[in-house]
């Protein structure tokens, strides 16, 4: 029953959006004029706004309706860089978990009982490395969240895990298009968006995935040397295990430019 439930409800909610298109107010010049419309409103009665914008926010991401990146922008002309960055990424993070949570409840068992050994595999790895590898996706862009959380609901990783990893790991991409937002609500047609502010949001979009790399490679490092210290001085240049013919090679070319190398064999020379 429970399963049932959640089906109709998210159909539901797919065919009022497309019924009623609903997708007509999900574009640039709605949300433009929508933006400027409820300034005011926001000003009168900030919290209700705030509550409206976030439970519209949640149900977009919920049932991976098109309009989110379209949603965040407005949270920019509508909020502000931080509070627009806050009420995002607390909606987000909310909607992504709900769906999340109803691919878990209605399609985790099926899968897992016509892909056992294969899901097997994966949840071992989640099991060691989960909370590293969904921030590894969540700080990548170009990998589509509506595709994240159900994929991720089918997996063993703790549902704690999911939130906390995806609240942190979507907040560089949110506070970027929050930015983005806060200049676009000042423009006159959409031509008039290659602005300076704008260009600038964008850059910072370009180069989200290289500090996305960057930051991964710092956590992984540090996970890799946990637990040792790094020595102040080094015996050796190489250490080779095994001396077979690519041991030996190594050992010979490492020698012959000086280099200080230990070569480690437990029987005999030459695995040829």
């Amino acid at each position: 029953m429970k399963k049932i439930l959640i089906i109709v409800a998210l159909a539901a909610l797919i065919a009022g959006f497309f019924y009623f298109e609903l997708g007509q107010y999900l574009t640039f010049e709605a949300i433009k004029s929508r933006v400027e419309g409820a300034q005011q409103t926001y000003r009168d009665n900030p919290i209700l706004v705030i509550a409206v914008f976030s439970a519209i926010y949640v149900i977009v991401a919920a049932a991976s309706l098109p309009g989110a990146a379209l949603l965040t922008l407005a949270a920019g002309g509508l909020f502000g860089f931080v509070t627009g960055t806050i009420v995002v990424s607390f909606a987000s993070t909310i909607g992504a978990t709900v769906n999340f949570l109803a691919a878990r409840t209605v399609l985790r068992d099926f899968f897992e009982s016509k892909f056992g050994d294969w899901l097997k595999g994966i949840n071992k790895g989640l099991e060691r490395d989960g909370a590293f590898y969904l921030f590894t996706l969540r700080m990548v862009p170009a990998v589509p969240f509506f595709v994240i959380n159900p994929v991720m609901g089918l997996t063993r990783i703790k549902t704690w895990t999911y939130v906390w990893v995806s609240q942190l790991g979507m907040l560089i991409g949110t506070a970027v298009y929050v930015n983005a937002g806060t200049a676009i609500s000042s423009l006159e047609s959409p031509e008039g968006i290659f602005t300076p502010p704008i260009l600038l949001s964008f850059a910072l979009l370009a180069i989200v995935p290289w500090i996305a790399k960057a930051v991964v490679a710092f956590i992984q490092r540090r996970k890799v040397y946990k637990g040792f210290n790094k020595p102040k001085t080094f015996d050796r240049n190489i250490v080779i295990i095994g001396g077979g013919a690519a041991g030996l090679v190594s050992a010979i070319i490492g020698s012959t430019v000086k280099a200080k190398v230990t070569l480690v064999e437990a029987h005999k020379m030459g695995g040829d």
